[in-house]
């Protein structure tokens, strides 16, 4: 071998290592697999093939043609050629029904792709129609597979005015292949983790109250991260009639966040039904035993009591455990944060004493609590989330309470990247004999 053709080897090992790398990073720049495994195609085409497709096997079996790349975009039609795949047959005769059970890598010649009229079932006509429609002359169709399951497939192509696809491809495009099953492998275990998080953080939040006072609450899981958080949002009656409104968010996004957080919310309900105290003094309650038994764990919580006097007025009685301030909007529109009864966080020195505060609600007013991931963005100070939120809610005083929640929701929360609870109350209208 001279030093030319030693240089040929040289370079064709270099090309395949970058490719290879391209397509890892390609599939790990996201979790979204469709995205993901389009970046790999725009990588393969022209560098290994004219065209390449990728098809994926959804939640029920179902292939879906996710990406279709070809050299001259011009080919393809408007709209592309993505989308639901006839499913795989029962008796799988052609290429990509036997890629999509385990099959291959498979070389197709210009002999091995018969015109689409002799195709043997629909999904195999669907594939001779794509061969047909970009040209192609040799292919390699190959299962993407991970953890001994097949997630879809990866086809590309070449026309005939270029070097045909031999024996010595199959083993680059089985290393392409095995690299994105882990991409779209790693994007589906998140997506289920995401999901298990969120059913599991759910799970954990009440049944809001029945009563003179409207209520709505929400929850929404950070944007970006499966794992379950330590935000949660309570209501329920005291014995005595005065009906509690609780916020908290436990330091940490796993799931001892989210253990200590329902221990927490439960130790509070116990304490605040046996006790029927101020709030300061059940804060404090809970600051002694959260620091007995999570001696490690932080947490914000603001706790407090509505009532309704002999006059028909609301009032309320909060407590701050270093959470953001409840925030007050009339039926006007005039907003205001009620910043009284301010201590530290649970878990810092459950020897202070803990203040409260009194509030009394306008009638048809709208008291909002929530955690803060609805006014914190990286980058931007707090006061500027603060003033937004103080805008939105003020633009939407007169809306019914889900309205209210899901528009608050929609103009703060985009993007956002730590979990949001709301806890929000209306009080009604003063009734005429005590007005």
């Amino acid at each position: 071998m001279d030093d030319f053709e030693v240089d040929q080897v040289v370079q064709r090992a270099l090309d395949r290592l970058t490719l290879l790398a391209e397509t890892t990073t390609a599939m790990t720049s996201t979790l979204d697999s469709y995205a993901a495994v389009r970046r790999v195609c725009r990588i393969l085409v022209p560098q290994l093939a004219d065209w390449c497709a990728v098809d994926l096997l959804d939640d029920e079996g179902r292939p879906r043609r996710v990406s279709v790349v070809h050299r001259n975009p011009d080919i393809l039609p408007v709209g592309g050629l993505t989308g639901l795949l006839p499913d795989i047959p029962e008796d799988p005769v052609g290429p990509l029904a036997r890629a999509l059970i385990g099959a291959g890598p498979l070389l197709l010649t210009a002999g091995d792709i018969p015109s689409p009229d002799k195709a043997a079932d629909p999904l195999h006509a669907r594939q001779l129609e794509l061969f047909d429609q970009l040209g192609t002359h040799t292919a390699v169709v190959a299962p993407v597979r991970a953890r001994r399951q097949v997630l879809g497939a990866l086809t590309i192509g070449r026309s005939a005015d270029r070097a045909p696809l031999t024996d010595d491809d199959l083993a680059m495009v089985e290393d392409l292949t095995h690299r994105i099953a882990l991409g779209v492998d790693n994007a589906r275990l998140h997506r289920e983790t995401q999901h298990i998080a969120e059913r599991l953080q759910r799970s954990l939040l009440p049944t809001l109250p029945k009563g003179p006072l409207q209520m709505a609450a929400r929850y929404a899981p950070a944007a970006a991260t499966a794992e379950v958080g330590g935000d949660w949002y309570d209501s329920f009656p005291l014995p005595n009639g005065s009906t509690t409104m609780i916020m908290g968010d436990v330091t940490g996004h796993d799931l001892r966040a989210a253990i200590t957080m329902s221990q927490l919310r439960n130790m509070l309900r116990g304490i605040g039904c046996d006790r029927q105290e101020p709030p300061g003094h059940i804060l404090r309650r809970l600051d002694l035993a959260h620091g007995v038994l999570y001696p490690q764990a932080t947490a914000t919580c603001l706790y407090a009591l509505l009532d309704q006097d002999d006059d028909g007025d609301w009032t309320l009685t909060y407590s701050s455990a270093g959470h953001p301030p409840p925030l007050l909007v009339t039926h006007e529109g005039d907003t205001h944060y009620l910043r009284g009864g301010r201590g530290l966080l649970l878990g810092v020195d459950p020897s202070l004493p803990r203040p409260h505060a009194t509030e009394t609600l306008p009638a048809r007013s709208t008291l909002l609590m929530y955690t803060d991931g609805l006014i914190e963005r990286r980058g931007e100070d707090l006061t500027h989330g603060m003033t937004r939120l103080r805008q939105h809610a003020a633009a939407l005083a007169r809306e019914d309470l889900d309205t209210f929640c899901d528009e608050i929701l929609a103009g703060m929360a985009a993007e956002h990247a730590d979990d949001i609870a709301l806890l929000v109350t209306r009080t009604p209208t003063k009734p005429q004999h005590l007005t």
